[in-house]
């Protein structure tokens, strides 16, 4: 298998800057030498375009609408014009950012995108927005979450929960379904496995929507 996971911290910091997970977010390039997609390409263009390199961009995939990461997706698609990506449950998000650009393509539960020698599948997981979407790549192993779901839980937006409960539902009855080691790659933070977050979920239920998730 020639295809492989990329992941670009947005905006662009040093590697090994402590503070990046707590404040960054993370594009995700996934795709092989000469084709490559792109996920939540965040607030930093350049960064992106560093990593993809010359490689055709297919899409851009975006897991919701928030700005954090969605504010770059057009400039990042039309290099190649390549198509965006969302779930229309999430367009008045996207359009507090894109007011006159609309996604080319309409998200639905189900969907798939191939790239390379790799397949996403679309699995719709609301709760941090209406319209959040996970990625699942059974053939490289790993999900995609967005802010779904991060290595210390579910991922509020601007200090609270805009609906906890489907979030949690989401969570526990579409990812915790997946294989076990199946890599959790997030929109912001370090990666985790749908095993850690199985053993952690009865805690979250418990703690309800606290912004403190660790």
């Amino acid at each position: 298998m020639d295809a492989r996971i990329e992941r670009v911290w947005t905006p662009r910091v040093a590697e090994r800057e402590a503070s990046a997970d707590a404040a960054e977010a993370n594009a995700w390039i996934v795709g092989d030498d000469e084709e490559v997609i792109v996920i939540d390409p965040g607030e930093d263009a350049s960064g992106v375009f560093e990593a993809v390199g010359d490689r055709e961009i297919l899409a851009v995939i975006c897991t919701h609408g928030h700005a954090s990461h969605v504010t770059v997706a057009v400039e990042v698609a039309e290099r190649d014009e390549a198509p965006v990506a969302l779930h229309p449950a999430d367009r008045l998000h996207w359009r507090a950012v894109h007011p006159d650009v609309d996604p080319e393509i309409e998200m639905a539960d189900g969907g798939l995108f191939d790239v390379g020698d790799v397949q996403l599948e679309v699995i719709h997981t609301p709760g941090h927005t209406p319209g959040s979407v996970s990625l699942h790549c059974a053939d490289l192993e790993a999900v995609f979450t967005g802010d779904t779901l991060l290595a210390s839980g579910p991922a509020p937006h601007d200090g609270q929960y805009p609906d906890f409960p489907r979030q949690l539902t989401a969570i526990g009855e579409r990812l915790l379904d997946l294989p076990s080691g199946t890599r959790v790659l997030p929109g912001h933070g370090e990666e985790s496995t749908v095993a850690a977050a199985a053993k952690r979920f009865d805690s979250w239920v418990t703690a309800g929507p606290s912004v403190e998730t660790d």
